[in-house]
C-alpha cells in the first residue's frame, strides 16, 4: 500500500548558483510547486521521476514552480530568483526542507507531498551505470568508472552516502514534519498513486524515461557482500516500503 507521512553526497552536483542550480547532471526531471492543485513533488534521484515529472508538466497550471530541466521547467527557472533566498539549494532533487524560505511556510504545510520510491537494490544498479557514462568530475564519478560494482556498493563513501538520504530526507520540510506524506512505490505505480490520482482529479501512465544502460534484473550484479551493503545503508526504506532483495 502507499506509504503517507540537507543533500550530502548520493547525488553528485557540479556547480550551484544562489538559487538555481546551473548544473542539471545531464538527466532530465523536475521538482514542482502547485500552488493551486495544493501538491509539492519532489524527485529522488534514479527512482522514476523523470517519467513522474514530464506527466505532470503536460498538465501543469500556469503558476505551477519548477526546478530543473523539463522544458517547462527551464522556462520558468526564472521565476525562481524573483522569490526570497531559500534555505537550502535550489534544483530538480531539492528537499521541502531545501525549499523554505522561497516557497511560503503555510503552503508547504497544507500541500500534499509526493515522490517516487524504489527498490534499494534495483535503484543503486541504476544509479552505478548513470554515473559511469558521466564526464564531469566527482569523486563518486572516479568511484564508479574506476571499479566494478561490487567495489562501488561496497565502498565506505557509497554506504554513507546511501544512509544519508532515506526517502524521508526529501520530503521533511525545515520544521523536521513530513506532513502529508504520499510515497509511491514504482513497482506498484497503478495502486499507490491513486491518491494522488484523486487529489488531481485526473490519471497518468508513467512511461519509462531516462533509463540507465542495464540488465532489467538487478540481482546478476550483486553478490553476498554487496547485498548486505545496500541493506545496512538502505534498511529505513526496505523496513518502511516493504522491500526485498528477491521481490515476490
Amino acid at each position: 500500500m502507499a506509504q503517507t507521512g540537507r543533500q550530502t553526497g548520493f547525488w553528485p552536483a557540479r556547480s550551484r548558483r544562489r538559487n538555481v542550480a546551473a548544473s542539471e547532471q545531464h538527466s532530465i526531471s523536475a521538482m514542482i510547486v502547485s500552488p493551486r492543485r495544493n501538491f509539492i513533488f519532489a524527485h529522488i534521484p534514479k527512482t522514476g521521476g523523470t517519467a513522474m515529472a514530464l506527466a505532470l508538466e503536460a498538465r501543469a497550471m500556469a503558476d505551477d514552480l519548477m526546478l530543473g530541466d523539463t522544458p517547462k521547467a527551464r522556462r520558468r527557472r526564472g521565476r525562481w530568483d524573483a522569490l526570497p533566498p531559500a534555505q537550502g539549494r535550489l534544483w530538480k532533487h531539492s528537499s521541502l526542507a531545501d525549499i523554505a524560505g522561497a516557497v511560503p511556510d503555510d503552503l508547504i504545510a497544507a500541500a500534499l507531498r509526493v515522490t517516487l520510491v524504489r527498490n534499494p537494490w534495483d535503484r543503486v544498479v541504476s544509479y552505478y551505470h548513470w554515473l559511469r557514462v558521466q564526464r564531469f568530475p566527482h569523486p563518486q564519478v572516479d568511484l564508479a568508472k574506476s571499479t566494478d560494482f561490487a567495489g562501488f556498493v561496497t565502498h565506505p563513501s557509497t554506504r554513507s552516502a546511501l544512509a544519508a538520504l532515506p526517502a524521508r530526507h526529501y520530503l521533511t520540510d525545515a520544521t523536521g514534519s513530513e506532513g502529508r506524506a504520499l510515497y509511491i512505490r514504482l513497482e506498484h505505480f497503478a495502486d499507490d498513486a491513486k491518491p494522488f490520482f484523486d487529489h488531481l482529479g485526473f490519471q497518468f501512465d508513467l512511461p519509462r524515461a531516462n533509463a540507465s544502460e542495464r540488465a532489467a534484473d538487478w540481482r546478476g550484479y550483486y553478490h553476498a557482500a554487496s547485498v548486505d551493503a545496500v541493506a545496512q545503508a538502505c534498511v529505513e526504506d526496505i523496513a518502511r516500503f516493504g522491500y526485498r532483495f528477491d521481490p515476490d
